[in-house]
């Protein structure tokens, strides 16, 4: 039984020193390329043959490569994560496509994201909007209630766990015509908004998250959808609404 025959590509992807430097893209042929390889094993390979003929290898971010902490973020043909659904790019396979392609690779490309070098973007904004709201205070002082004496109804509980199923990775904000981050920010919002735990700074968490989202530049939604469609775990617009209402909940109350 002959061995199966492996892809031959070519590949047309972005270089780029740092932010302040312009880029462009540099093609690259790659051969015997296993059709059950990830893509950032393409991309391992590549870099590899690359270093062999003392060349500079292309940086792109990588870490856990099971679909989990949403750090390989590229944009493959034109769509965030590649030709594929409900998965990350380390989810990718190379089964997905034919052999002679070329295929395009991109940074995630938003003003909010700037690039660090080649395929590498600072999402550092995330944590920065995060950080203006995106948790809940707990009183430690030794009267804490354990958190199954709270009731929480199933389907809230459910709506909940698939919010907090966004892992940041960037997708919507990447394939959004305006560079949008209302779903990430939609799904962070209502993971808390839904609880009893969180309900107590919701207000508060709402306003706040939303005011970070704005001054890091992100653009405002026009209810495209791409976003929902092309993110990895799936989270639902219905997120965007429920932000929409606690903001606007929020500044009626606020007077």
């Amino acid at each position: 039984m002959s061995a199966k025959k492996g892809l031959h590509l070519t590949l047309k992807i972005w270089r780029q020193k740092n932010s302040k430097t312009k880029g462009q893209f540099e093609t690259y042929k790659i051969s015997d390329v296993s059709t059950d390889s990830s893509f950032l094993e393409m991309l391992d390979i590549l870099n590899e043959n690359l270093i062999n003929e003392g060349k500079e290898p292309i940086a792109f971010d990588h870490d856990c490569r099971e679909g989990i902490c949403g750090m390989c973020s590229l944009y493959i043909n034109g769509r965030a994560h590649g030709p594929d659904t409900g998965i990350t790019t380390c989810q990718l396979h190379m089964r997905m496509f034919k052999d002679g392609e070329t295929i395009v690779i991109e940074p995630w490309r938003s003003a909010a994201f700037p690039v660090i070098k080649d395929l590498m973007v600072d999402r550092s904004a995330f944590d920065r909007v995060m950080a203006a709201g995106g948790f809940v205070s707990v009183n430690t002082s030794g009267n804490t209630l354990d958190a199954n004496a709270i009731p929480v109804p199933k389907e809230d509980a459910d709506r909940a766990m698939d919010a907090a199923a966004c892992i940041g990775c960037g997708a919507c904000v990447a394939t959004c015509k305006n560079g949008s981050a209302m779903l990430f920010v939609g799904a962070k919002v209502s993971q808390f908004a839904l609880l009893p735990q969180g309900r107590v700074e919701a207000k508060r968490r709402v306003l706040n998250m939303v005011k970070a989202m704005d001054e890091e530049g992100f653009g405002n939604c026009s209810n495209t959808g791409a976003c929902e469609i092309e993110c990895p775990k799936g989270i639902s617009l219905e997120n965007i609404a429920r932000m929409n209402r606690e903001y606007m909940a929020a500044l009626v109350d606020q007077g």
